[in-house]
């Protein structure tokens, strides 16, 4: 039996919708964001290119440490659009990550992008996991040189192993990555997830969810 054209159309225009499931590619040299525009889109407006100038495209700070005097240990230095108006369209964003010993970098995901992480100094273990049903922990110990790919949207997370500081340069897919902090968004949502959700979800006494949303 032939198929019929309007199954053969559904297919085509899912492909297509798969094909393009990613930044767009720009249809100019640059699209630098416009921070003041009031234009409401998926993304940020342009900026007149003929009021474009060289500090659009140019963000100083990477060489620096990241500020680790925290409960994790780590701190990322992002430079997404938001720092960088010259990726606005371009689908790419870095960041830099800085980890004291045995620090880590929560486990966390980018709704919108894939990662490469180059460790420039130190030993990090890294890894992330599959999706259900396997949630298959993949992980490796890398250093100085070693990179390691973080697939889009699944859950990962770095750690510190050595017994001197640690640092590490992200690629990022997307302009805007996104990133979801596992343990803050499960137990610091405003407003809070309702306790009883939590107890069933992780099976842990309401005392246990309390205390540890008290901490987020």
């Amino acid at each position: 039996m032939a198929s019929s054209p309007i199954i053969i159309f559904g297919l085509l225009a899912l492909s297509f919708s798969l094909a393009f499931a990613t930044d767009p590619s720009p249809l100019q040299d640059f699209c630098v964001s416009d921070a003041k525009s009031q234009v409401l889109v998926n993304g940020v407006t342009c900026k007149d290119p003929k009021l474009v100038q060289a500090e659009d495209f140019f963000f100083s700070g990477l060489h620096l440490p990241g500020n680790t005097s925290n409960p994790v240990g780590s701190k990322v230095t992002p430079v997404t659009v938001a720092q960088l108006p010259g990726l606005n369209t371009l689908g790419v964003a870095v960041a830099r990550v800085d980890y004291v010993p045995w620090g880590v970098n929560p486990p966390h995901l980018h709704p919108r992008a894939s990662e490469v992480l180059t460790v420039l100094e130190g030993t990090l273990e890294a890894g992330f996991v599959t999706s259900n049903p396997e949630n298959r922990h993949i992980t490796k110990v890398l250093k100085k040189g070693d990179a390691f790919v973080f697939p889009k949207g699944l859950i990962h997370y770095q750690r510190n192993i050595g017994s001197t500081h640690a640092v590490a340069i992200a690629a990022l897919s997307s302009q805007n990555p996104g990133v979801i902090t596992i343990a803050n968004a499960v137990f610091g949502s405003n407003p809070d997830i309702r306790s009883d959700v939590l107890v069933k979800a992780f099976h842990l006494d309401n005392n246990v969810v309390k205390y540890l949303q008290s901490k987020f």
